[in-house]
């Protein structure tokens, strides 16, 4: 059979996991969708915008977990598009933010095939927000620093040491099994009583919140048994959480019996 509809990607961002955070840009994109290719952090109610009859396949990848290789869903976005036309790459959070939403554009656009990006809300900002933590703050915070945990080669990011030096609200994605490592940065520092919150699966009904501060940090998630995917957020802007002002009036407690 062939096919008579032009082949299109829409890269299109699911938000930060609440269903009901995605854009009506998104909803509108996914209702014209020939095939939707899914990333393992999307809440899949959502694939019930799609039409029923669209093709809906899993391209996750999860932590240690490489369910589908990037090379793989490459070629799975040119491959449906030339056979079936409009192709939706639903991914979460933002395809620009630490989501290799440009890498795929290339490749995609490699084969003559146009492509659009619908914007996503990303976790970055929003699951902090969420939780009541805003990432900057008049008179606390005046910049923040988005960086990744690790980097392509394994390794923590570099960046994480330079932003150790600053005073802006530092928001770390994917830096759960570098939590010792980022800790010791801002040890380096002298910045021991720095506020420290780590969401795990923010957004949804599976969050799971703990904080504190550097010095005891690596503890708490340890007791609390924190794993991925989580946001790590540094800075002062932390106390601010409706949710955590019992945490922070503990710590300033504990610091006040230190002096005396």
């Amino acid at each position: 059979m062939i096919n008579r509809t032009k082949p299109k990607v829409t890269l299109v961002g699911a938000g930060p996991g609440d269903p009901e955070l995605i854009t009506l840009k998104a909803i509108l994109a996914l209702n014209k969708a020939d095939v939707v290719l899914y990333d393992a952090l999307i809440d899949k109610s959502l694939l019930k915008h799609a039409p029923h009859n669209a093709i809906k396949v899993f391209v996750g990848k999860r932590v240690g977990k490489h369910s589908c290789p990037q090379d793989e869903t490459n070629r799975l976005c040119v491959e449906h598009a030339l056979k079936h036309g409009h192709v939706v790459r639903l991914k979460g959070g933002d395809p620009f933010v630490f989501g290799r939403g440009a890498e795929e554009i290339d490749y995609i656009e490699a084969f003559g095939i146009p492509t659009e990006v619908v914007p996503g809300i990303t976790s970055a900002i929003s699951v902090p927000a969420a939780v009541g933590i805003p990432v900057t703050k008049r008179g606390s915070s005046e910049s923040f620093w988005v960086i990744t945990g690790t980097t392509t080669s394994g390794e923590i990011s570099r960046d994480i040491a330079l932003a150790a030096k600053s005073t802006a609200t530092v928001v770390i994605l994917m830096g759960t099994r570098k939590l010792s490592e980022i800790v010791a940065c801002y040890q380096q520092e002298g910045r021991i009583s720095m506020p420290i919150a780590i969401i795990q699966s923010g957004t949804t009904k599976e969050e799971k919140l703990v904080a504190g501060t550097i010095s005891d940090i690596e503890e708490k998630a340890r007791l609390s048994q924190i794993a991925a995917p989580a946001i790590i957020i540094i800075g002062e802007v932390v106390r601010e959480s409706y949710r955590l002002k019992e945490v922070y009036n503990e710590v300033v407690g504990v610091e006040l019996k230190q002096v005396r």
